[in-house]
């Protein structure tokens, strides 16, 4: 008897059906955690996603099943009936499905950013849309590949290294490619510091890098309060697509910048991420299940995501380069690389590599001006694509 009673325990536990598939997703979950914890990549955004990735694929915790709703008969007439409630990350992933925790996002963004470097130096903004290339140049390559319209587009979006814009598009277009895609990306965001410094100085000289650049004008603040509600009313009105994503980044930045709604600008900066970070990291990590994620066109996609970012890097830095030329040297190319929308940890990598070259190089500032012109652009990008192919 007590054996029979300790088989059948052991047969409902996770121990009895978990799969090979289900142990190397958790696998690579354990080196997300790995990578976040010890070597602090990203750990705001890779803590959640590993986590996620993990709690989804425990056989038998249910946290991603969706509810079962069956109609029965009762006194002659048909009514629902719950049979499933549902997991908890299935609720908590209608946020990313019907794209609401993405603009919200952009919404923190928005109140933690200075656009003072881009309204100084408003050239930046080619710098920002040059690095704009590999999203692009990427989507033909997938299309080339066997992937549709939709899934090509989503897949180039990785290049502009922004999470949340690539998690909005994806959701839209490709939502059964989420969980690769989000991984790819965020992954790709926190390995900025090891795939951007070869790339810039494979592609500028130590000359280049060790241009010291002039220090930025002063930015009044009423150019701060006008450019946000400017750049929103002539992208929204332009690109209707890419108003979710701008418009919320905008009134962010709104908020920061009027300096009469601080209460707001506080929460939007902090609690209000932060919650949302949580929700959005952790169930786009628990779409990341075995049976979608180990498969052939996973690999192309985690491959397709490396070359567009890289393409984007290469790109920003190599307009950098002309600049440098049509400036007479004034220009400092290696914050081309800064174009892509990790903000603002690429802006902070082009400050490292250029100190390293010329202790008197202090390019952080000049590099958020395309930093943020980045996510600008990022978003007017996913705008494009959505518009034609949503």
């Amino acid at each position: 008897m007590l054996l029979e009673i300790l088989k059948e325990f052991l047969q409902s536990t996770g121990f009895a059906v978990i799969t090979y598939k289900e142990v190397i997703m958790l696998c690579i979950s354990f080196v997300l955690l790995y990578l976040a914890i010890k070597k602090e990549y990203e750990p705001l955004l890779l803590v959640p996603i590993a986590f996620g990735m993990l709690l989804a694929n425990l056989p038998l915790g249910g946290l991603m099943d969706p509810p079962i709703v069956e109609v029965v008969e009762r006194s002659g007439i048909l009514v629902p009936e719950t049979k499933q409630v549902g997991g908890l990350l299935y609720y908590l992933y209608q946020g990313v499905k019907l794209g609401i925790y993405p603009p919200l996002i952009f919404l923190g963004v928005g109140a933690m950013t200075d656009f003072g470097p881009l309204i100084a130096n408003p050239r930046s903004i080619l710098l920002g849309a040059a690095a704009q290339f590999g999203i692009f140049l990427t989507f033909i390559g997938a299309i080339l590949l066997g992937f549709t319209g939709p899934e090509a587009a989503s897949i180039g979006i990785i290049g502009g290294a922004d999470g949340p814009t690539a998690l909005y598009l994806t959701s839209r277009l490709a939502p059964h490619l989420l969980g690769p895609i989000a991984v790819a990306a965020y992954s790709y965001m926190a390995l900025v510091p090891i795939i951007q410094p070869p790339i810039m100085k494979a592609l500028t000289t130590k000359e280049e890098r060790q241009t010291v650049m002039e220090q930025l004008r002063p930015v009044s603040k009423k150019e701060k309060i006008i450019f946000p509600i400017m750049v929103t009313v002539l992208v929204s009105l332009l690109l209707p697509s890419a108003a979710p994503l701008i418009g919320m980044l905008m009134m962010g930045n709104l908020l920061r910048e009027s300096g009469v709604v601080d209460r707001l600008s506080n929460t939007a900066q902090n609690e209000l991420v932060n919650i949302i970070t949580i929700f959005l990291g952790t169930t786009v990590g628990a779409t990341a299940n075995a049976q979608t994620f180990l498969s052939p066109s996973t690999l192309k996609i985690i491959l397709l995501g490396l070359i567009a970012f890289s393409l984007g890097t290469a790109a920003g830095v190599l307009f950098g380069k002309i600049m440098y030329k049509t400036s007479k040297g004034k220009v400092n190319p290696l914050i081309g690389a800064a174009g892509v929308s990790a903000v603002p940890m690429a802006a902070r990598v082009v400050q490292k590599v250029g100190q390293e070259e010329n202790p008197r190089n202090f390019l952080l500032m000049h590099a958020m001006g395309p930093n943020v012109a980045g996510v600008i652009g990022s978003a007017v990008a996913a705008g494009l694509l959505l518009m034609f192919f949503g």
